[in-house]
């Protein structure tokens, strides 16, 4: 490990709940120049098909997410991390537990968008094997700035390929 390196982290990923908004507010704020409300967060967790998921290290918030389930993807619509846990693999895990919640029958891929401008965002994610696909223009409400749309797709292992579906098929062959 090089001198100014962090250590990394393991955290434990777990469904928000009420008790973490305080925590979930101070992590936006200083991860967005124009951070979701109390009330934005509320409004977002009370429908249905949306989820909350925080990152926990040390009985303490380092991280969340804001994903809605859809018949075929799942689209991240918030994601960060404590500015003190950036680099420690946070991050990281926590995408790697929406890719666990992917199977090629039913939900293949990850959405999301990321501002032009958020060079960071755009390099952990493609690090993490998402693709921009394509440019979304003047998308935000509160800039004339465009958005690039990034999408991880669901891969099938090779060793997931290899294994026959069923005995039957591999004994009478």
């Amino acid at each position: 490990m090089t001198a100014g390196s962090k250590q990394e982290v393991c955290v434990h990923i777990r469904w928000m709940i009420r008790r973490d908004m305080p925590e979930v507010l101070v992590i936006e704020g200083h991860s967005f120049e124009f951070p979701w409300t109390e009330e934005d967060f509320i409004r977002c967790l009370r429908q249905r098909n949306c989820i909350g998921m925080v990152a926990e290290y040390d009985e303490r918030v380092v991280g969340f997410m804001i994903y809605e389930l859809h018949k075929n993807r799942l689209h991240i619509l918030n994601f960060a991390v404590h500015p003190d846990f950036h680099r420690r693999d946070v991050g990281h895990q926590m995408v790697h537990k929406l890719i666990s919640k992917l199977s090629q029958g039913r939900r293949n891929r990850i959405m999301l968008e990321v501002r032009e401008t958020n060079l960071a965002a755009q390099l952990f994610f493609r690090n993490a094997g998402f693709r921009a696909i394509s440019v979304l223009r003047d998308f935000y409400d509160d800039t004339v700035e465009d958005a690039y749309l990034m999408e991880y797709r669901y891969a099938v292992s090779e060793s997931a390929t290899s294994v026959p579906h069923n005995r039957i098929s591999r004994l009478a062959g």
